[in-house]
Order: structure tokens, then C-alpha cells, then sequence
């Protein structure tokens, strides 16, 4: 990826037409990556876990904005026509789980990503490569 599109604004992020779970989930990486979210984790499941391909994990500072990022990657989303499945966490919860059938995003706080260690679950060789998709700062 070149330097001038990792710096594009958040509104010229892209989904390409006909996406796989990956290109889904990699899209929800930018999105949160452009809204400002922390330590965004790709892993790949599909071989550990029958109920999704790939979670991406992200940490959000506040209540505030776990819930404005889980939102914008759903309204970013729908711009393409994909709905979430479901959706477990609410407002001030601390954990927002957002099914999109193959993908699922988690948006946490701090406290509550610290305290279920998720990624620990699924560690072993599942986390991807995604430096190529965050900006620098």
C-alpha cells in the first residue's frame, strides 16, 4: 500500500465489490484505524472456532467511543448493503459485539479487554499482518 493511500481520509476507505470475509474485515480495520480506535487486532479463526472466519478486536478509550466506533464500522457497513447478524453490548456495557456472519468485531474498553484476554484464546499464529492497512500515527 502506498504512503498516500494510507493516508486517505476516512471517507475515500474503500470496500471492494463482491467482498470476501477478508476484505470485510480488513475494511473494519481501516474504518476503526481512521476513527482513532487502539491496539486493532486482525485474527484469523476460521481453523479454531466454527463461529466465524476472523475477528477483528479494537479498544476504545471512553464508553463513548467504544459505541461511536462499533457504530461506524455498522453505518459504514450498511453503505454497502451488509447488516450485522447481531449485536450484544449496548451503551456503557464496555464490550460491543457486532456479528457480521464470517466476521466479528469487538470493541472494548480497556478494563474489559484486559480482564477476557480474547486474543490469548486465539493466539497461536492467528493473529494477521495488518500494518500495511494503519496509519502512522
Amino acid at each position: 500500500m502506498s504512503e498516500t493511500e494510507k493516508m486517505m481520509p476516512d471517507s475515500q476507505i474503500q470496500l471492494k465489490e463482491d467482498p470476501t470475509p477478508r476484505d470485510i474485515a480488513e475494511y473494519m480495520v481501516r474504518v476503526l484505524d481512521a476513527k482513532r480506535g487502539r491496539d486493532i487486532k486482525l485474527l484469523y479463526v476460521e481453523n479454531r472456532t466454527i463461529i466465524a472466519d476472523y475477528f477483528v478486536l479494537c479498544t476504545g478509550a471512553s464508553a463513548t467511543q467504544v459505541s461511536s466506533l462499533s457504530d461506524e464500522v455498522e453505518y459504514r457497513l450498511s453503505e454497502y448493503g451488509i447488516a450485522p447478524l447481531h449485536i450484544e453490548g449496548k451503551r456503557g456495557d464496555g464490550w460491543i459485539l457486532t456479528d457480521y456472519g464470517s466476521v466479528l468485531l469487538h470493541v472494548f474498553s480497556g478494563e474489559q479487554r484486559d480482564f477476557y484476554k480474547l486474543e490469548k484464546l486465539y493466539d497461536e499464529g492467528s493473529e494477521q499482518d495488518i500494518s500495511g492497512l494503519l496509519t502512522a500515527d
